[in-house]
């Protein structure tokens, strides 16, 4: 009757839905990253971005004060307005590449971030997976010799006995799977 009562139990728990105490982690450590990346990696990123905007913006104003200089001495320096204003453009030109350049860059940190996030996720995963495919070919073994042993009539708790009848009946059900499934 115990042991009926132990099956029903395993039998109810669905394997697939992760234990709350594996949910509760994961949510825990996803917090702790996010954390991380809040207080060490965004703040360097805007003091990065701030300084590129600040030089931008300074070049910026240099170029229009260059501009409005030139255009206050227009009467005796027409050829140095020239000059000026081919300054001008060249320095926002700078300025606009530059920008396009942080843009670019940190859009490639953020994918290869995130690119490495998703690779640590499914090897997770994968993991996971092994670790439960383990434990339900160890259950289904127990089941197995529990069952056969029922069948038999006699008991099959020999180990050794034990062992080698359930690893021979799951390498009789590999190959069965692999040949069903070459077969289509």
């Amino acid at each position: 009757m115990l042991k009926t009562e132990v099956v029903l139990a395993a039998e109810a728990h669905n394997p697939i839905v992760p234990e709350p105490s594996e949910l509760i982690l994961g949510i825990v450590a996803f917090l702790i990253l996010l954390f991380i990346l809040k207080k060490y990696v965004v703040p360097r990123f805007e003091k990065t971005y701030e300084e590129r905007a600040q030089k931008i913006e300074g070049g910026i104003e240099k170029a229009e004060k260059a501009q409005a200089e030139a255009e206050k001495a227009l009467s005796e320096y027409k050829a140095q307005l020239a000059d000026a204003r081919s300054e001008a453009a060249k320095i926002r030109d700078d300025a606009r590449l530059e920008a396009e350049q942080i843009k670019a860059e940190l859009r490639e940190q953020a994918e290869a971030e995130s690119q490495r996030i998703v690779a640590q996720g499914h090897a997770q995963l994968q993991a996971q997976k092994a670790q439960i495919v383990a434990e339900l070919r160890a259950e289904m073994g127990r089941n197995a010799v529990e069952l056969a042993g029922r069948i038999v009539g006699e008991s099959l708790e020999d180990e050794a006995r034990r062992r080698g009848t359930v690893d021979r009946f799951l390498a009789e059900l590999d190959t069965a799977g692999a040949t069903n499934g070459a077969g289509k």
